[in-house]
């Protein structure tokens, strides 16, 4: 039973912030790469953010859209990851999807949850 459930989306207005959480279960993500990806209406699933798993080198990176505004980070003894998202615009307005990957072992997406950006 593995699970990636997200939470705290919602809708704000431009400029403001929100934080994403994503608890997961079965897996020890410290030796998992965990990702975070959004989906607009009638578009591609597109990579936000990346988190190479921590045995391996530890870094981040960011798609160019929200590089330097949103922040992803692990409380590995919790087994959560986050995604803080700073001085949203409407053109971040999507479902978010956390990922769990490991090549060879598997591929894991939480269920999504909606962010909307709007005044």
């Amino acid at each position: 039973q593995v699970q990636l459930v997200e939470s705290g989306g919602g809708m704000v207005q431009p400029g403001g912030s929100l934080r994403l959480s994503c608890a997961v279960s079965e897996l020890i993500i410290s030796v998992w790469d965990m990702s975070w990806y959004r989906q607009a209406p009638g578009k591609e699933r597109e990579l936000v953010a990346h988190s190479t798993r921590t045995s391996a080198y530890g870094d981040t990176t960011y798609g160019d859209s929200v590089k330097g505004r949103f922040t992803i980070s692990r409380v590995n003894p919790k087994n959560t990851v986050f995604l803080q998202m700073n001085d949203l615009k409407p053109e971040d307005t999507a479902v978010y999807y956390c990922n769990a990957n490991r090549p060879g072992y598997g591929d894991y997406w939480g269920q999504g949850t909606q962010v909307t950006v709007s005044s």
